[in-house]
């Protein structure tokens, strides 16, 4: 298994972010947004804008993409975390086989501060994170303006 790590620094292409784009729509299932947001995502942390940034950590096997996980820099500290980890989504014939915990690993290890994430209920992948350390300090609560 070979790790690739992108950011700011590293000028993704289109095609490359649109690769990353197409293996997480089609890897996350019903937990996925819209290729669109996912793609707005990508912008943010892989942006050279003073306010955003971030980085994407892959798994790969024979060039292939099997594993990825998107973190997103907030610009904040202390009262909200520095870090949220946007997306991470293994291949269904690469699970189970300790890819998503080994991205989860490389990951704390690289984001600078603490790290939030956002998991429903019923996700498979919130005992994962729980392994790791991440507790429920909050309900999430949203209000959607029209």
């Amino acid at each position: 298994m070979e790790y690739q790590v992108i950011s700011s620094i590293d000028t993704a292409t289109f095609l490359e972010k649109n690769e990353i784009a197409d293996f997480l729509y089609e890897n996350l299932g019903q937990y996925r947004d819209e290729k669109e947001d996912i793609m707005k995502c990508l912008d943010y942390s892989l942006s050279n804008y003073p306010h955003q940034g971030g980085f994407v950590l892959l798994a790969k096997e024979n060039s292939r993409i099997v594993g990825a996980v998107v973190i997103n820099k907030t610009g904040m500290e202390g009262y909200i975390p520095e870090n949220i980890l946007v997306y991470i989504a293994v291949h269904a014939d690469m699970r189970g086989k300790g890819v998503g915990a080994e991205l989860m690993k490389r990951v704390t290890k690289m984001a600078k501060g603490d790290i939030a994430l956002h998991v429903e209920h019923d996700n498979p992948a919130r005992r994962l994170y729980e392994r790791i350390g991440f507790t429920s300090k909050y309900l999430e609560m949203r209000l959607k303006n029209k």
